[in-house]
């Protein structure tokens, strides 16, 4: 079993920026893929950004040049930094692992989901 926290969101006006992380424990992996996903009221489950072993990251075109994944191995810890909010990213955000390798953008790939963290970005 993985047990994955978040933590870092809140409230912020546009232009602002965040720090999100999730803390893995349990039966994790540092090679596994790890992302972040969001889901606003009404919408489905998108994906943000993840992070594999085999091709680095990936980013949705609505965060391209504006959010960064990383990873720390040592602490079992995901990271999202999200510069230059907008309104339209606001939504609970999601921490979520899967035992590939190599993995998609898509939440479908995920097994193991966090609890999520609220982000609001007022305009």
């Amino acid at each position: 079993q993985v047990q994955l926290v978040e933590s870092g969101g809140g409230s912020v006006q546009a232009g602002g920026s965040l720090r999100l992380a999730c803390a893995a424990s349990g039966d994790t992996v540092s090679s596994s893929c790890m992302g972040w996903f969001r889901q606003a009221p009404g919408k489905e489950r998108e994906g943000v950004a993840i992070i594999d072993s085999l091709r680095g990251t990936m980013y949705a075109d609505s965060v391209k040049g504006r959010f960064t994944i990383s990873k720390d191995n040592n602490k079992n810890t995901l990271y999202l930094q999200m510069d230059s909010l907008k309104a339209e990213d606001s939504a609970m955000y999601y921490c979520a692992e899967d035992f590939t390798v190599v993995c998609g953008i898509t939440p479908r790939e995920f097994d193991f989901w966090g609890q999520g963290t609220q982000v609001t970005v007022s305009s």
